[in-house]
């Protein structure tokens, strides 16, 4: 590592509730020369940000990406290369679905002294605000995380949807909003139960948490109806019936 550079903090903010941030982000935020952020972290947790820190806004919002991940790779290690400390501050986990991996290896191949910070991972939170433990002795005794929406580049998928079909845990879909129909019927195609329940959970965590609650066969027209949007999680299986029992609870800050 060039001992001119600066530092990299890969920072997981949580799901959006801003008491759910680590004690460990919040000091690397909060001493940040250079914070390179998107939307996902939410309002209350962006709106804390130093004054003196550089913010740059690096959102992948639906149809209008700031920045491309290779101009975010290489932004970050230009601002490490000036001597600066940076935060490059991420929704849930750098490493769940975050693109951290990829911004790590740029760092390394630079030469760029980096850290990954963890952050609670919305897979989780935002299920069990929902009133949704994603395992539960009576439900399910496994649980696994997919993207709902994987790279537009790829020539063939990544995701054995025979497998998923046939898997008896819990399924938790991130970023599955766009494709909910085509991934609802992938499941039924492979013989999951279209009266298998499903719940997405929009904002979770945050103060605007809305739920939305069915089956494999109808919760594509629900969403619609209900105009469901990003972001949101998507969780299947039979762990969402719990939810009419500790779904009650209301999200409250502070």
């Amino acid at each position: 590592m060039n001992s001119g550079y600066g530092k990299v903090y890969l920072v997981g903010s949580g799901p959006g509730d801003p008491e759910l941030l680590t004690i460990k982000a919040r000091k690397l935020i909060d001493n940040a020369e250079v914070i390179v952020y998107d939307q996902l972290p939410g309002e209350a947790i962006l709106q804390s940000m130093p004054e003196t820190a550089e913010k740059i806004d690096a959102g992948k919002y639906a149809g209008n990406h700031k920045l491309t991940q290779t101009e975010i790779n290489d932004l970050i290690v230009k601002k490490a290369e000036e001597g600066k400390s940076v935060v490059r501050l991420k929704g849930g986990d750098p490493y769940m679905f975050g693109r951290g991996g990829e911004e790590a290896e740029k760092l390394v191949q630079a030469g760029i002294d980096f850290e990954v910070v963890p952050g609670i991972t919305s897979a989780i939170a935002v299920p069990a605000y929902a009133g949704i433990p994603v395992t539960h002795r009576d439900h399910a005794s496994m649980v696994t995380f997919i993207t709902g929406h994987e790279d537009p580049t790829k020539t063939k998928t990544g995701l054995d949807w025979e497998n998923l079909a046939r898997f008896p845990g819990t399924l938790v879909i991130f970023m599955g909003v766009k494709r909910l129909e085509q991934n609802m019927n992938a499941l039924k195609k492979y013989g999951k139960l279209p009266t298998t329940p499903v719940a997405i959970v929009e904002k979770g965590t945050r103060p605007d948490q809305r739920i939305t609650t069915g089956n494999i066969e109808n919760i594509a027209e629900k969403a619609k109806e209900a105009g469901v949007k990003a972001p949101a999680i998507t969780v299947v299986g039979d762990v969402v019936s719990v939810h009419d029992i500790l779904g009650m609870q209301k999200v409250v800050w502070g």
